[in-house]
């Protein structure tokens, strides 16, 4: 096989293992995918759902099946033609004893076998912590831990050694601290926590040991290993260093030759110290790998793609050996050009007068860098500034600048920058550096109000000196280039876009508040740019990250078509529900609870099966509850405000349960009701466009039908293959596509949409290869409300057009009448490239011809007749 026509992304975990996804190799397979993109497959901890706290790289974990099950599913996927693409995580791994490098580090300290495995400083500032690992492990301050016994020991019948027992949790004892010949219940009893004696010999034996023990709350302040982000749990790893890389890749690259995976998806790569690097060294493993590949399979490439979050204005490092990113990017610009432009001022308007807060969201986004900076990330900015003053101590024209100085001007020049980090390392810095770096400066410029010439100034350029890629500040520029990425994430994903929301179809991971919308000319000029340089990338519209479903956002998205009656709408309903929440957090869930409601539901409340809308109320609440923690405005995952939280639930109480709720929930609901027909076509035009643009396709589990899903964990909720299965084989028989009323309601319209699309690119494989990407001219009266595109490759070509900013006047669609839908369109026209072979074109969606005038103009209305996007092949 070579590159993937189309994936599908399953997430595995014990209750979906690796003999459940080879369950569902022909339904795939039927669907028209090409590969099964799998969520982590090597061994994590015990009970993981996704996989990425991984404690053994080196197998695959029995919790999935083992390696025996992955042969299994690779054998009958490659019986119908699929092949298998891993995601791997070689970031970090799970800070946790059931992880067997991490254990020995916490046993043996600096002397472990393993220590160089993870990024740990040995010398911090803080002598206690000298040759120690801090682990903040523990529910209360230490000292409260051990009053209340907390901490115990325990020695197992014929364990050779004792361990310590943290509320459940078992931590090794360095073998070095425990007597030889000891009787272990004389031991135990010497060291019971509950005696005042052995309460102190306790602790002068934990004093002794390679790690400290620490409350939980202590970690940003004096944590002395990278963490991924800010999680406790996860702990970074020194991939960089080759002989971890081949620890980490043995098992993948063994897979891979022997046939069983075809590619990789790397977790997080902006994360190492040198991605750069990385992709170099992996690359050329894998082509070591690939000789010892079955000789049919010599000759294919791996494919190779990288989770990056790329900011508006930034494009991969061109160095990079890498297919391209999983599709974030896509994800983020196809979500643009659904939303109006022009209703982003009113939306706003109205965002800043439920919130009094009338800053722009780029100084919002700045003061929420501020606060990661200052309360989750202070030990990494701290070791930074240390790196900086010492390097400044070397030199007698920098050696005056004192570490308070330094914190200040760095903390501002980290608070303005622009993208996730730089990529200076071994081959010197990304072109594109210089560019991001100046923009900082002028952001942290401007924040301490550092004119020309002044000691800020001066300090800020200096430290840009410092971190521009000179290999003699290696240390500085690596923390500098590993703090960034977390940094930017927390402060925007995990914290901007909860707690600022005018319209939440735009607050996706990806995306940027600073951009509403994308045109149509943006829009090509993106996947031109796309086709140029990454042909192969990823195009993903839904992902196991996602903050809502693609469908979800779909259907939000209209709102900005009608900008006004929604803030009528909302401004009601807002001050209807129970006052106790703010009126923004209020406006937040009105908005979940339109883009959620499904479209086969009534919209009065009391039609359901009571568990059925208990059930949907409780998910919502679990949105919310996620959402208010994640803002950090009014509570916290670190400093829950019961009261607060407590009158968010009142909202969704009084909705389920109150008389007047309930009526108030059934206006909210048959709004939605009202809505959904148009969302479902800006969800057909998204569907079109993902599966036919330059890339490759990815399809998330379960977002064949309807998605209106929310963010994790309800993004990862079982997926009901049986109906699936059933719907597909009932349209596989059918000659037209079912674009009945029913069929639009049940989604299953969405699932024939998809798998006519991935047949039509397996029969007409060419212009989804390569070749030419035109963007195709529109003439008439509803030009704007066009996007059309051509691809044409070795004789073939392929016609993409689809409805643009109009889902409103084309709900008709989605209401069984095509007739109307189509008289919007009047006199609009597509005007074929000049030389655009004069052939007869296909409709892959309904099998009917099209041919095209003697002026190779083609009527919009006629394309679309239908339905509100069309592929079109010639052949």
């Amino acid at each position: 096989m070579t590159t993937p026509q189309a994936t599908a992304r399953l997430q595995l975990h014990a209750g979906y293992t690796l003999d459940d996804a080879c369950a569902q190799v022909d339904y795939y397979a039927d669907l028209g995918v090409s590969h099964l993109y799998l969520s982590p497959i090597t061994r994590a901890r015990a009970g993981s759902t996704h996989g990425y706290d991984v404690i053994d790289h080196a197998i695959v974990n029995p919790e999935l099946g083992g390696e025996s099950a992955l042969l299994r599913l690779a054998a009958a996927a490659r019986a119908r033609g699929l092949g298998l693409i891993a995601d791997i995580v070689p970031n970090h791994m799970a800070a946790h004893p059931s992880n067997a490098w991490w254990r020995d580090v916490l046993a043996n300290g600096e002397a472990s076998a393993w220590s160089n495995c993870f990024d740990i400083d040995w010398n911090p500032p803080s002598p206690a912590l000298h040759g120690k690992v801090l682990l903040p492990v523990l529910g209360d301050p230490y000292g409260v831990s051990l009053e209340r016994g907390a901490l115990t020991l325990q020695w197992d019948d014929g364990a050779a050694e004792p361990e310590l027992d943290v509320t459940g949790q078992r931590y090794p004892i360095a073998p070095s601290t425990v007597p030889a010949g000891v009787d272990p219940q004389e031991w135990l009893r010497d060291h019971d926590p509950a005696q005042p004696e052995g309460r102190k010999r306790l602790h002068a034996l934990l004093e002794r040991q390679h790690y400290r023990l620490a409350w939980w709350r202590t970690a940003p302040d004096i944590i002395n290993w990278r963490r991924f982000f800010e999680i406790s749990e996860l702990v970074g790893v020194r991939v960089e260093d080759e002989s971890v890389f081949d620890a980490v890749h043995t098992l993948v690259l063994r897979l891979y030759a022997q046939g069983v995976l075809e590619g990789l998806r790397i977790d997080h790569i902006d994360g190492l110290a040198s991605p750069g690097g990385y992709l170099r060294r992996l690359s050329a493993r894998l082509a070591q790998a690939g000789a010892d590949r079955p000789a049919p399979l010599r000759q294919a490439q791996p494919y190779l793609v990288v989770e990056k979050i790329l900011a508006h204005g930034e494009v991969l490092d061109p160095r990079w050996q890498t297919d391209g990113t999983t599709g974030y990017d896509f994800m983020d610009q196809v979500g643009a050009l659904l939303h109006a432009p022009q209703a982003e001022r009113a939306l706003r308007a109205f965002w800043i007068a439920l919130t009094e807060d009338d800053r722009e969201p780029g100084e919002q986004l700045r003061a929420a860098r501020v606060r990661m900076l200052a309360r989750h990330f202070p030990a990494e900015r701290q070791a930074l500034v240390r790196e900086l003053e010492r390097i400044a101590a070397q030199d007698a024209r920098t050696r005056d600048w004192t570490s308070t100085a330094i914190d200040r001007a760095l903390s501002a020049l980290l608070a303005a920058f622009p993208v996730y980090r730089t990529y200076a390392e071994d081959e010197g810095s990304n072109p594109a550096d210089a560019r991001w770096l100046a923009t900082a400066l002028a952001g942290a410029d401007t924040a301490l109000a550092a004119r020309e010439g002044s000691a800020d100034a001066t300090l800020l350029a200096q430290i840009a000196q410092w971190l521009d890629g000179d290999p003699q500040h290696q240390t500085a520029l690596r923390r500098f280039q590993q703090l960034t990425p977390p940094l930017a994430a927390k402060a925007l994903e995990d914290t901007l876009f909860y707690r600022h929301g005018p319209l939440l179809s735009r607050n996706e991971v990806g995306a940027s508040p600073n951009q509403f919308s994308l045109s149509a000319d943006d829009f090509y000029d993106v996947c031109a740019t796309r086709a140029r340089t990454h042909p192969n990338a990823m195009l993903a519209t839904a992902t196991h990250d996602h903050k809502r479903g693609e469908d979800t956002r779909a259907r939000l998205a209209v709102l900005s078509e009608m900008p006004d009656r929604w803030r009528q709408l909302a401004s009601a309903w807002i001050n209807a529900l129970p006052a106790g929440m703010a009126p923004a957090d209020r406006y937040m869930l009105l908005q979940t609870l339109v883009g959620a409601w499904s479209p086969d539901w009534d919209a009065d409340p009391s039609a359901h099966d009571a568990d059925a809308l208990n059930g949907w109320l409780e998910r919502i609440g679990q949105w919310q509850t996620k959402a208010l923690r994640e803002a950090k405005l009014h509570t916290s995952w670190t400093d829950p405000d019961p009261a607060y939280e407590a009158a968010a639930q009142e909202c969704l109480d009084y909705l389920g349960n109150d008389a007047r709720g309930r009526e108030l929930l059934g206006e909210i609901a048959a709004f939605a009701l009202e809505l959904a027909p148009a969302g479902m076509i800006n969800s057909f035009t998204q569907t079109v466009l993902r599966n036919t643009l330059p890339g490759v396709p990815d399809l998330y589990q379960g977002t064949d039908l309807w998605d209106f899903s929310l963010v994790d964990p309800d993004n990862r909720r079982p997926v009901d293959y049986a109906s699936r299965a059933a719907l597909l084989a009932e349209a596989s028989r059918e000659v037209a596509m079912d674009l009945s009323v029913s069929a639009w309601r049940s989604g299953s319209v969405k699932q024939a949409l998809i798998h006519r699309l991935l047949l039509a690119r397996q029969r007409v494989n060419a212009p989804f290869q390569g070749g030419d990407f035109y963007r195709v001219r529109v003439d008439g009266s509803q030009a704007g409300h066009v996007v059309a595109f051509l691809r044409q490759h070795e004789g073939q070509t392929a016609l993409i057009v689809g409805a643009h900013l109009c889902a409103l006047e084309l709900a008709c669609y989605a209401r069984g009448d095509a007739e109307q839908a189509r008289a919007f369109w009047g006199d609009t026209e597509l005007r074929l490239p000049s030389g655009t072979p004069r052939v007869s074109l296909h409709d892959a969606l309904t099998g009917r011809r099209l041919r095209a005038g003697a002026i190779d103009r083609l009527l919009v209305a006629d394309i679309l007749r239908d339905g509100p996007a069309a592929l079109c092949l010639a052949a």
